[in-house]
């Protein structure tokens, strides 16, 4: 089955992302951490939790306020639970009418794009900060099929941000890049604090083509203890559809008080949808042995308008303390306290019935090394240095298992560069991901 959409997004694909970063991570031994998926457009941004990314049954569209729920227009619908933003590689930068640098949410697109394309576009954006700031190669963009104009960068930057702000074109492209990292840690921090989340505490899975090149801002200004970037991050989502198992959603509203339920009606309910889960899996090719069920509620208290959703024990229900407890623990997780002493009632009742995860084998990478110039040094843009340093360059397919680094650094591959602030230390992990921390943790 095709991936459930994201909230807030017009495509299937960020949805594969956040399937893919659970899966990779957990390669790791990640089972909870958040995906940071960063494109040309816009950042997608999804909290894992114990190995799955979060689902929500509600999707608003044509949301009035940012980050702000009941702003938009509700739709009832199984999403996974994604905030985006509208900064990526191409996300213009401008000077706005109090005099204040922003950027995005418009973007220069892939036609004529960033000023640094040499198609035509003149607005800075931020690959074209990027350039500027050394953390990519202009004779190694997409693999070295495309080149950038780093003068061309500049020139824009000078003209439109530089120099109405007084700045110097090197402080004006760090402005951009540190804006855009402040705004994607900021809706990351709103986007977990109101699913009971501490970021501090979550690891960040960082993917898209441009996504490992701000991590390290975002990771910093979240307090993320580690940083993963995967071999292929700018293709992650293509596999995050390879990663998702068959699976089909079922769901019956059926109001129910728990002082008084009807148990016999409870368990019929959740059978029959087990019962036309397994059905349908079996059409699809699919044993009885091979088939799972995950039986959920979603329950409030009365008076409320929205709902908590728990997940329920697979036998038989015969008793409220079965529902109550684990929907009073959910509701304190959520909300950092008990709620009030009224009854308590289920609205819906949920069965996912899925089969097994695909498997993956994760092959050994072959490029030719002839096609990629030598790696050496540049001069790359650290603040915390005293600006321009001479920093290593890396071919991330020469890195082994058990390799470490230590920042500053930048590792490239075809579709992705990884900047490595300085402080921090990398550490390639036996499938080829980048383990990022910082020094003495």
């Amino acid at each position: 089955m095709v991936p459930p959409r994201s909230n807030d997004s017009r495509s299937a694909t960020p949805a594969a992302g956040a399937l893919a970063a659970a899966r990779f991570a957990g390669l790791n031994g990640f089972t909870d951490l958040m995906s940071f998926d960063m494109g040309g457009t816009t950042a997608k941004l999804c909290l894992i939790e114990d190995g799955r990314p979060l689902v929500t049954h509600e999707f608003e569209a044509a949301r009035t306020d940012r980050f702000t729920r009941g702003s938009g227009l509700p739709i009832k619908t199984p999403t996974i639970d994604m905030i985006e933003i509208g900064v990526g590689g191409g996300s213009i930068a401008r000077v706005n009418r109090l005099g204040l640098l922003e950027v995005g949410p418009d973007s220069a697109g892939a036609d004529p794009g960033p000023a640094c394309y040499g198609l035509g576009g003149a607005r800075p954006t931020v690959t074209d900060a990027d350039l500027v700031l050394g953390y990519l190669d202009p004779a190694y963009f997409l693999g070295g099929r495309m080149e950038l104009d780093v003068g061309a960068a500049r020139d824009a930057i000078e003209q439109e941000i530089a120099g109405p702000l007084g700045l110097s074109v090197e402080d004006a492209a760090w402005g951009i890049h540190t804006i855009v990292n402040e705004n994607m840690a900021n809706a990351a921090r709103v986007h977990a604090v109101e699913r009971g989340k501490d970021p501090t505490s979550l690891p960040l899975f960082a993917f898209g083509g441009a996504g490992p090149v701000h991590a390290a801002g975002v990771a910093a200004a979240l307090g993320s203890p580690v940083l993963v970037a995967p071999l292929g991050a700018g293709v992650m989502s293509a596999l995050g559809f390879l990663t998702a198992p068959l699976a089909f959603d079922f769901v019956q509203t059926w109001r129910c008080a728990l002082d008084d339920p009807d148990w016999e009606r409870v368990n019929e309910l959740l059978r029959e949808m087990e019962a036309d889960g397994a059905a349908l899996l079996a059409e699809s090719g699919l044993s009885a042995g091979e088939v799972e069920h995950e039986r959920y509620a979603e329950m409030r208290y009365v008076g409320q308008g929205h709902e908590v959703r728990v997940r329920l024990p697979q036998y038989e229900l015969a008793r409220a303390d079965e529902l109550l407890e684990p929907f009073e623990r959910e509701y304190e997780r959520l909300f950092g306290r008990r709620g009030p002493d009224v009854p308590v009632e289920a609205i819906t009742w949920r069965v996912v019935s899925s089969g097994p995860r695909p498997e993956l084998e994760l092959g050994a990478v072959a490029v030719d090394a002839s096609s990629r110039p030598p790696r050496a040094a540049r001069a790359a843009f650290f603040p915390t240095l005293g600006g321009y340093v001479e920093t290593p360059v890396y071919d991330r397919y020469a890195l082994r298992p058990g390799a470490r680094l230590a920042g500053p650094a930048i590792v490239e591959e075809r579709e992705s560069t990884l900047v490595v602030a300085p402080g921090q230390l990398v550490t390639v992990m036996p499938e080829l991901s980048l383990e990022v921390t910082r020094e003495g943790r």
